[in-house]
């Protein structure tokens, strides 16, 4: 609901301040003597010009060297955590689902006419007046029952106002919003959520902070930019007085916190005036805060200076050190009888209450402890000693200063927080941060089990689950870190016990897997961390599907980047092989590829691991068991294969020599297993080449009738082939990628024996056949050029020995022994493929593309008759000068191979038994393109 009023201009003791300055005693009206000149804005600005003056005009270092000498500013190094990274965190925490308002008192915007009768210092206090006005009286607009993301939407809406205000010149309007928004920290009606509204409150201000300085910097770097390291002396008069204006403005404003507030949001401008200026500002605005009725509102007040200080002065500690001290003295309040009623009313829990300041005092004893010595956290804990309620402050205490300090102190702390109230704030909250800087540094030695025996008694006793795991997730990675599987099991067992009534683990599942992680960060050697016995039981708290799918991912991870060497062992194969399964029986038809893709490399990497030595057999199991267990992956399926092949030839180099009856069984047995598992693969590409490997092992272990089996099975599906394939989520033509298995198959049929039922060459034949009956692409060479490429295998097989064979396997060279009638079939099978790919070539006249392709065919067949043919025949002597001539025909043969090709022809020539060649070279002419 959103209601827009007019209140009348009144006198100004009429209006109404804070609640956060309602507590602190009125003092008389400082403004009522504005028109005697003497307002406290003419003192300010008179103080401001005094001070600058003797800057300016000092002349000499001596009378610098009189005022104290302040330490330079040390920067703020990457070991303080900055407020930014707690912002996130804040907001998540401290939520509420009650309604939350936002009042605003918008001024209005109409311009004042001066009045001629009076002074120009009357004038000047009496405009500056009037705007002070309008800051703070005028339009009031009221939002009323919004969420808490409505109300985070409306301040975030307030701050691009105020952007925008400023960018469009209205500096006023700026302002105003940033007091009115300021003025919303004084409202703890839903006390819940003050810590995120400070939050939300202060990117506001912060926001309003940098645009003023950085407006104030641009005028003082005109003409020339001003260093980093800049002094009051470098800034020019007119930066001076824009950034006196602000200050003035501020200092008008009647509301104590607002005051406060915007002062310090651009503190970092006291730069521009004076060395020392916000050394003397910090401590005023520190008193300041002392007139907050409010121990929460306060608290957050000085949180948000010690904020400002570290960013502008950080080696200013007494500044630091004063507020804290002070919030210190405010903590009897807490059990006064106002902020009782507060909590009464609003039905909060005094430890609930309590938990509100943490991010507060948090920040300002971080700041404090940042680079600080050790003796200052042993004064910080006798002081915490001296405190009634000092809960809160003892567990800000363990988790601002540096872990190692903590940790040497670990059993003094462990005292301290036996001795706290229980029911002030919770003794598992205070067991967690400690544990926090445990897991950091390390303990004395000696100390350790007690410590986590100590932590361990409080924990276990934590009825809410919740609770319970936020603070165990901290000490199982103290437990892991020095202690054995034992420690750790027990403690698995134990939040078992805790989370498995009533299911509540499911509202755990991101403190569950980080005990997975830990445990994996400590725990490489899995051999150890499967003989805990509530590992696997701890793994089946994960009951949501995405959940424990990413836990399984996160065990294989750790298992292939630690586990350097194979295993066998029976009890990491079973968890892995458990683990695995999970992974595999989550893939489903909306699984994307690329999580198939990655869930396979994980199992991949684990099958890799497995070894069983030289016993083959317990090997083979293995990758039956494997293949039945993953079949829904085909990389795996892949893989297996792959490793059965491997397996088939190790057995061949350990048994060596003999090849008994027992290994070939074996051997026979590996092939069925490949035979079995590549039909059901879904890559026709897969299919082709395994099925090529698989014939190659098996005729390397002369198991002639699989290899015969395996090389049938690839030329049987050679039509099954499509055009076009996707590659990386692209369809490109299958074309290149037939014509290269095409190439390595015909490079295996030259060892492969003829079957004596199949006739001669059955395999070349059936292959020519497929080629043939293929459907290529529309304009396509590549049957032809398959052709080609099988002329040099038939005339490999005419040789009386064979270029390359496997020993023990007698290939065609030894079952026909150069028999005329098998050179005779080679003979037929040339001239009808040369007649095939002459009567292509006579087709490709048609176009400028049809007679370069011409061209390249004509020369790549010229090539194989001159390494292949026997040119002393005349018609192939003959055969092959018409090819040359056809392939330079229209000069599309490059020169400079053709030129190559006739010193390589000339070369070849010279030999005793080449002389024929040379007729051939002297009818081989270069011919261009005319």
């Amino acid at each position: 609901m959103v209601t827009d009023t007019k209140t009348r201009r009144g006198t100004r003791k009429g209006s109404t301040s804070s609640s956060s300055s309602s507590s602190s005693s009125a003092p008389a009206d400082p403004l009522s003597s504005m028109l005697d000149g003497t307002d406290p804005l003419s003192m300010f600005a008179a103080a401001s010009t005094s001070e600058t003056s003797a800057l300016s005009h000092g002349g000499s270092g001596g009378d610098l060297g009189r005022k104290k000498r302040v330490k330079e500013e040390e920067p703020i190094g990457a070991d303080f955590e900055p407020w930014s990274t707690k912002r996130g965190e804040i907001l998540a925490r401290f939520t509420t689902t009650e309604k939350l308002s936002i009042n605003l008192f918008m001024g209005s915007d109409r311009g004042k006419a001066p009045n001629p009768g009076t002074s120009a210092v009357s004038e000047k206090v009496r405009t500056r007046l009037e705007e002070l006005d309008d800051l703070e009286e005028g339009s009031q607009r009221e939002l009323l029952n919004l969420s808490q993301q409505d109300y985070a939407n409306r301040i975030e809406e307030l701050n691009q106002s105020l952007k925008e205000a400023w960018s469009s010149d209205q500096k006023v309007k700026a302002l105003k919003i940033v007091i009115q928004c300021s003025k919303l920290l004084s409202d703890t009606s839903v006390i819940q959520f003050y810590p995120s509204k400070f939050v939300l409150i202060t990117d506001i201000l912060d926001t309003f902070g940098r645009l003023v300085y950085d407006r104030i910097w641009t005028m003082c770097s005109d003409p020339r930019t001003l260093p980093d390291s800049f002094t009051a002396e470098d800034v020019n008069d007119t930066a001076k007085e824009t950034c006196l204006n602000w200050f003035f403005k501020i200092a008008s404003i009647r509301e104590l916190l607002p005051r406060l507030y915007v002062e310090a949001a651009i503190l970092k401008c006291s730069r521009f005036l004076s060395k020392s200026g916000i050394q003397e500002t910090l401590p005023r605005l520190t008193a300041m805060i002392r007139g907050i009725g409010d121990p929460l509102v306060a608290a957050y007040a000085r949180a948000y200076l010690c904020r400002v200080g570290m960013e502008v002065a950080p080696q200013l500690k007494e500044s630091l050190n004063a507020n804290f001290f002070d919030l210190l003295a405010t903590f009897r309040q807490v059990s006064g009888d106002s902020v009782q009623r507060q909590l009464h009313l609003q039905r909060v829990e005094a430890p609930e209450y309590l938990t509100l300041y943490s991010p507060a005092i948090n920040w300002i004893l971080q700041c404090i402890a940042y680079r600080a010595p050790e003796q200052l956290l042993t004064e910080m804990m006798e002081r915490c000693k001296m405190m009634v309620n000092n809960a809160l402050l003892l567990n800000s205490i363990m988790r601002a200063f540096r872990p190692e300090f903590v940790a040497t102190r670990a059993t003094d702390f462990i005292g301290m927080i036996k001795d706290c109230d229980e029911s002030g704030f919770p003794k598992h909250l205070l067991y967690g941060s400690l544990g926090r800087s445990l897991a950091c540094a390390d303990p004395p030695e000696s100390e350790r089990l007690t410590i986590l025996n100590e932590a361990w008694k409080v924990i276990t006793k934590v009825r809410n689950p919740q609770d319970y795991m936020n603070c165990a997730e901290i000490w199982v990675e103290f437990t892991c870190r020095h202690f054995t599987k034992r420690e750790v099991n027990t403690v698995l067992a134990d939040i078992i016990k805790h989370m498995t009534p009533d299911r509540a683990f499911e509202d755990a599942y991101p403190q569950l897997q980080s005990v997975i992680r830990k445990i994996l960060t400590y725990f490489h050697d899995f051999s150890v961390l499967f003989s805990m016995e509530r590992f696997l039981p701890f793994l089946d708290m994960f009951q949501k599907d995405s959940v424990r799918v990413e836990v399984c991912k996160s065990i294989m991870e750790v298992f292939i980047k630690h586990q350097l060497e194979v295993t066998r062992d029976p009890v990491i194969l079973n968890a892995m092989l458990h683990i695995c399964k999970t992974m595999h029986d989550s893939v489903n038809a909306l699984t994307l590829e690329d999580e198939k893709r990655s869930l396979a490399l994980l199992i991949i990497g684990f099958i890799r691991m497995v070894s069983f030595g030289r016993d083959f057999e317990q090997q083979l199991s293995f990758c039956v068991e494997a293949r039945a267990t993953f079949c829904n992956l085909e990389p795996v399926l892949v893989q297996l294969i792959h490793t059965v092949n491997q397996l088939a030839m190790e057995t061949r180099r350990v048994v060596k020599g003999n090849h008994s009856r027992k290994t070939a069984a074996f051997v026979r047995a590996c092939a069925a297993y490949c035979f079995i598992t590549i039909p059901s693969l879904s890559s026709i590409f897969s299919r082709l080449h395994l099925y090529l490997l698989s014939g190659q092992v098996a005729l390397a272990n002369q198991c002639l009738s699989q290899a015969d089996a395996f090389l049938k099975a690839a030329v049987s599906i050679l039509p099954e082939v499509p055009r076009s394939i996707s590659v990386e989520g692209k369809l490109r033509s299958s074309e290149t990628f037939l014509l290269d298995f095409i190439n390595n198959f015909l490079a295996t049929l030259l060892v492969v024996p003829d079957h004596p039922e199949h006739g001669v060459l059955y395999l070349v034949r059936g292959l020519l056949n497929m080629v043939q009956d293929y459907t290529w692409e529309d304009n396509s060479d590549a049957k032809v050029r398959v052709y080609i490429s099988a002329l040099p295998l038939l005339a490999a097989m005419s040789q009386e020995t064979y270029l390359y064979s496997i020993p023990k396997v007698d290939s065609n060279e030894t079952l026909y022994g150069g028999d005329p009638k098998f050179l005779s079939e080679i003979n037929k099978l040339c001239e009808t493929l040369i007649g095939q790919i002459l009567d292509h070539l006579k087709t490709l006249t048609r176009d400028e593309q049809s007679v370069r392709r011409q061209s390249a065919l004509a020369f790549s067949l010229f090539g194989v008759l001159l390494a292949h043919g026997d040119l002393r025949n005349n018609k192939l002597s003959q055969l092959s000068v018409n090819l040359w001539n056809l392939s330079h025909k229209h000069g599309h043969c490059e020169t400079r191979v053709s030129v190559r090709t006739l010193e390589s022809i000339k070369h070849q020539a010279q030999q005793p038994d080449m002389a024929h060649l040379a007729d051939a070279i002297q009818r081989l002419a270069l011919q261009s393109r005319t």
